[in-house]
C-alpha cells in the first residue's frame, strides 16, 4: 500500500468503504507517478443525484494492478476510491472494464478527479459537483455512423460552443452495431475531452442490440460499458433509471421491448411499474424523460397507403406510456430513433391541447440519414430545415424555465421552446 501512494501523507483510511483520504504534496514536489497508458476512454457517468456522487469508468486491454480512482478539493485533500472491474468478450479478447463510484462531494463544489493503477496515474480533469438553480445540457440525437468524423465533428463543434454544459445526453443508437468494438472506439474517441470533463447520460437504442451476424443479441457491451444509477431494478440494470440535476428529475426509459421480448417478455410491464414509483417519488419542480423509441407512427412519402397520415397515430408503447407521463406531470419528453428533427404542439390524451406535454423528436447527429422518409404528421409544429443535416440540442434551465434549443452543425438555432413554470 505503501508503494501504491509514494509522496502523499495520509490523513485517514475507511475501510469500511474502502477508501482512503491523503493530502496533496507540496508545490514544487513530483509524485513520482508513470503515465497510465494503459487506461482507455475515461469517462464520468451520471449518478442519481448528481450535486453529491459521480461514476469514474475506464477500460484496458489488461487487468491492472490496483486500480482506483482519486479525486481532490479546492484545499488539495485526495479520496482515493478502489475500482471494480468487469470482463468483457469481444470476440476477439478481453476487455477489462472499470468503475469507480465517487461519494460524499459537496453541492456546488468544484474538484478534480484521475485514475490510475499501481505506479502510474493520468493527468486531472474537471469534476463539478452540480449546481443546484441553473444549468445547461447537451443531448444528441442518435449518432450510429457508417464513418464516425461527421459525428466526432458535431459533438467537439456542440461542446466547443457549450463548455459552460453541465453533462450530455446521448438519445440511443449510440453506436450502428452494439456488439462492434471498432465502432465503440470511434464512438469514445468523439466524445473525448468532453465524456473526461462532464458526466455522460446514455439513452439504450434498439442498435444496442445488434450482434456482429446483424440479429437481436443481449445488449451486453452496452450494459457492461456504462455502469448507470442503481435506482431501476435488479432484473433490468443499465437498462432504465432516473436521475436529479438540481431540481429537475430525468427519467430514462428502454423502449426496446419487441428486441428484449426472448430475454424478458415482461419488460414493459415492470418497467411501468417501476415509472409509477419512480415519478410518485421524487420532489422535484420538472420531470423530463427521455426514451429512444417515438410517440407517433409516421406515414412513409414513398407508401401514402400505409395509413392515413392526416390522423395522428400513436405506437404501441406511446399508448401504455402517455397517460402515465399525464398522471405523474411531466414536462417534457425527448425521442429519438427516426432520424428527423420535430417538435410536436403539446399533447395531452393523445390530442393537441395546450396544458398538455412538450415532446420533442431530437433528429439525427451520426451519418445515417432517412432523407425524405417521412410524410408530415398533424402533430409537428416545427421541423428542421430540409434536407436534413444533423443537429444537436441545448437545454437551459432557469428556476422558472426549461428552454430547449436545436442547432445545425455550424452552429445556426433553427428551433426554440420554453416552458414556464412558477415557483412550486
Amino acid at each position: 500500500m505503501k508503494k501504491y501512494l509514494k509522496y502523499i501523507v495520509v490523513l485517514a483510511v475507511f475501510l469500511a468503504a474502502g477508501c482512503a483520504v491523503y493530502t496533496a504534496p507540496a508545490t514544487g514536489q513530483a509524485e513520482n507517478y508513470a503515465n497510465a497508458d494503459k487506461i482507455n476512454f475515461l469517462r464520468q457517468l451520471i449518478t442519481a443525484d448528481a450535486s453529491t456522487s459521480r461514476t469514474i469508468m475506464w477500460q484496458a486491454d489488461e487487468k491492472l494492478e490496483n486500480p482506483a480512482a482519486e479525486y481532490k478539493n479546492a484545499a488539495g485533500q485526495i479520496t482515493a476510491v478502489p475500482a471494480s472491474v468487469q470482463e468483457l468478450n469481444t470476440g476477439s479478447g478481453t476487455l477489462y472494464v472499470y468503475t469507480a463510484a465517487l461519494t460524499g462531494l459537496e453541492p456546488g463544489s468544484a474538484y478534480e478527479y484521475r485514475a490510475g493503477y499501481e505506479g502510474s496515474r493520468t493527468g486531472w480533469h474537471k469534476l463539478p459537483a452540480a449546481q443546484p438553480d441553473s444549468f445547461k445540457a447537451l443531448i444528441f440525437p442518435d449518432s450510429q455512423s457508417s464513418d464516425y468524423s461527421g459525428w466526432r465533428k458535431l459533438a467537439q463543434t456542440a461542446y466547443s460552443k457549450n463548455e459552460d454544459a453541465a453533462f450530455f445526453i446521448n438519445m440511443g443508437d449510440l453506436v450502428d452495431n452494439g456488439y462492434d468494438f471498432s465502432q465503440w472506439r470511434a464512438w469514445f474517441n468523439s466524445v473525448a475531452p468532453m465524456i473526461e470533463n462532464i458526466p455522460f447520460a446514455p439513452v439504450m437504442g434498439n442498435h444496442e442490440t445488434y450482434n456482429m451476424d446483424w440479429q437481436i443479441a443481449p445488449p451486453t457491451p452496452y450494459l457492461t460499458l456504462f455502469n448507470l444509477p442503481e435506482n431501476g431494478t435488479d432484473a433490468n440494470k443499465n437498462q432504465y433509471y432516473s436521475f436529479d440535476y438540481g431540481d429537475v428529475h430525468f427519467v430514462v426509459l428502454n423502449t426496446q421491448t419487441d428486441e428484449m421480448a426472448d430475454f424478458n417478455p415482461n419488460l414493459m410491464q415492470q418497467q411501468l411499474s417501476w415509472l409509477r414509483s419512480d415519478l410518485a417519488g421524487t420532489q422535484s419542480k420538472w420531470k423530463i424523460v427521455l426514451m429512444h423509441k417515438d410517440i407517433l407512427r409516421y406515414a412513409f412519402t414513398d407508401r401514402p397507403n400505409n395509413f392515413d397520415p392526416a390522423n395522428i397515430q400513436f405506437t404501441p408503447w406511446a399508448q401504455q406510456l402517455m397517460p402515465v407521463f399525464e398522471e405523474y406531470n411531466v414536462d417534457a419528453v425527448l425521442t429519438a430513433h427516426l432520424h428527423t428533427y420535430r417538435r410536436r404542439v403539446p399533447l395531452k390524451a393523445f390530442k393537441p391541447d395546450n396544458t398538455g406535454i412538450t415532446y420533442i423528436l431530437t433528429g439525427v447527429a451520426g451519418s445515417v440519414r432517412y432523407a425524405n422518409l417521412w410524410q408530415k404528421n398533424p402533430a409537428d409544429a416545427a421541423l428542421a430545415p430540409q434536407p436534413e443535416d444533423a443537429n444537436y440540442i441545448t437545454l437551459s434551465k432557469t428556476p422558472q424555465t426549461l428552454t430547449f434549443k436545436a442547432f445545425l452543425p455550424d452552429g445556426t438555432e433553427f428551433d426554440t421552446v420554453t416552458i414556464t413554470k412558477e415557483g412550486e
